[in-house]
């Protein structure tokens, strides 16, 4: 992973958005009337793998951008490479971009303009910018020279227009071996960035394509490809993350070579999302599927959009999330408490509330009527009304969280404790009498009593109490299976990311009744616990599993 130096963002991403040089350039194109009244952009992921929450931000940027300025933005995979594609990640991708909120103009594929690209290549062989190379990947590296030396030429640089092409067109019939040949850009292998010392433009590759087939064995490279999809498509703005940068004389080479484009995109380049406590590289994330380490593209703890889509995260969270931290040209690393808080304040205007007890330690309450069972009216959310109320049922026999017991307090603890009294919330008064033990010295049942006149709702006022509990009715309470979710990564001793043997505890919990109805999807806040969902690939009708989205506290500060 690359060691990206911190910075602290959280007085750029405060309630307002952060500010988007980006749409300043637009702006002045638009004054020059650079493309006339037209903004069009694109997202042109490659179909080799799931996308992650930094593509998040590029979707956003792209597809927002469009909309503030009534222009388009298209869908186009950069299908370049036969070798590492798949429509299984095409399916991915669409979804992705679906949930976000987002929807393309056109979808399209880079493959459907490999006709016009091979035009393209002959163009340059004619003008004598490009030639057929007969060196090894190996030797072309060794060949280009350092930042500090420069490159020396190949000895078939020289070859003659002729020869070039008669040599291209039988790399196109596919007479010759992977890597026998490729077909060069000729720029200049002097020159101080590393991209425009010949790069290779085409190479052999005789592997069917989920497009074109075996109609080609010669595909493009992407700084060849890329520039000339954008400007067939008549992009205005292609908007890339910083690494493209050192690209961008490449991009502009092409199409000037090129030439039939009068009004060529722009490259207009923006720092890429960096999270803490999170990796971001595919070829990472897909190792860790590959190995078992994780549960598949969509586990929970990943990073990628369809993993933070089942843990529970909201599509309106993430936009918030991507407005806030707003574009730069400079890479930083933002807090994940920031994703996290964006999470937080979208769900708790949304959600109702459950009561749910880990760690159960039961509770006799030894003057409540062996046969009777109340209907307890509690709201669904306090913060929202109109949410209504709920009944939830409460008899002699209760759960209370294993949490909200101690049986020897330490200071200023206020829950249950052997004397104490404690409000049950959208109940009664309850106080702890006796604590009964197993013979290994357990928890087996805490002996209370309480108090009738105390019941919430009556007026009661007579005495306050400190501390106020949630409790389960033990009778129709629901078993259900709850996934706690940490950080994926953390900092090792040497300061160094690594995985978190921690990343997800499983524990078995206890429900109000209302849960055996929840199907796959629904979001709650457990009272005094945090935010969860059912999860839609283990939850079944007869076993409820809820994944931990965030937990109620927040470690980000404004």
């Amino acid at each position: 992973m690359v060691d990206i130096k911190k910075e602290n963002i959280r007085e750029e991403a405060g309630n307002e958005a952060a500010s988007n040089f980006i749409h300043n350039i637009i702006d002045k194109d638009l004054e020059t009337q650079k493309y006339g009244d037209k903004v069009h952009t694109r997202f042109p992921p490659e179909p080799n793998g799931y996308l992650h929450i930094g593509h998040a931000k590029s979707i956003c940027l792209n597809f927002t951008t469009a909309e503030k300025y009534n222009g388009k933005c298209n869908l186009r995979y950069d299908d370049t490479n036969p070798v590492k594609e798949d429509t299984e990640y095409v399916d991915s991708i669409e979804e992705d971009v679906r949930w976000l909120g987002f929807q393309w103009d056109e979808r399209l594929w880079a493959s459907d303009y490999f006709d016009e690209m091979y035009e393209c290549a002959i163009i340059l062989i004619k003008k004598g910018k490009a030639y057929v190379c007969d060196l090894n990947s190996e030797q072309i590296r060794e060949y280009r020279g350092t930042l500090k030396e420069p490159g020396r030429e190949s000895p078939y640089r020289g070859r003659s227009i002729e020869e070039n092409l008669k040599l291209f067109d039988e790399m196109k019939q596919g007479n010759f071996s992977d890597g026998e040949k490729v077909l060069r850009a000729k720029i200049d292998m002097a020159s101080p960035n590393m991209n425009m010392r010949d790069p290779v433009i085409y190479r052999i590759a005789h592997a069917e394509h989920h497009n074109t087939g075996n109609k080609w064995c010669i595909y493009p490279m992407y700084d060849f490809a890329h520039p000339i999809e954008d400007a067939i498509e008549g992009i205005t703005h292609s908007i890339c993350t910083l690494e493209f940068e050192d690209h961008r004389p490449l991009y502009d080479w092409v199409l000037r070579e090129v030439g039939k484009w009068p009004a060529p995109p722009q490259q207009i380049e923006f720092a890429r999302l960096n999270l803490t406590n999170t990796v971001m590289s595919k070829r990472y994330l897909k190792a860790m599927v590959d190995e078992g380490t994780v549960d598949g593209w969509d586990d929970p703890r990943m990073p990628t959009i369809a993993g933070i889509r089942r843990r529970g995260y909201t599509p309106e969270a993430v936009r918030d999330f991507c407005e806030r931290i707003g574009v730069s040209k400079a890479n930083s690393t933002v807090d994940i408490g920031l994703l996290e808080h964006c999470v937080r304040e979208d769900l708790k205007q949304k959600v109702e509330n459950r009561n749910v007890v880990e760690n159960p330690i039961k509770i006799i309450i030894t003057n409540y009527p062996e046969d009777v069972t109340e209907e307890m009216e509690i709201e669904n959310n306090r913060e929202v009304p109109e949410m209504g109320n709920r009944k939830v049922p409460f008899s002699r026999e209760l759960y209370v969280d294993g949490d909200d017991f101690m049986e020897i307090p330490v200071k200023k603890y206020f829950r249950l404790f052997p004397g104490n009294e404690v409000r049950f919330k959208g109940a009664y008064f309850i106080t702890c009498d006796e604590v009964i033990k197993n013979d290994d010295g357990s928890i087996k049942e805490l002996l209370c009593t309480y108090d009738p006149e105390t019941k919430s709702g009556s007026g009661f006022e007579g005495r306050k109490v400190k501390g106020t509990i949630h409790w389960v009715d033990a009778r129709t309470a629901v078993k259900i299976k709850i996934r706690n979710y940490d950080y994926l990564m953390i900092e090792d001793e040497n300061g160094q990311q690594a995985m978190n043997p921690e990343s997800l505890v499983e524990t078995v919990a206890y429900a109000e009744p209302s849960i055996a109805e929840v199907d796959p999807g629904e979001r709650f806040q457990f009272f005094r616990k945090g935010y969860y969902i059912a999860d839609e690939k283990l939850t079944t009708s007869d076993e409820k599993v809820f994944n931990k989205i965030v937990g109620l506290k927040s470690s980000w500060k404004k």
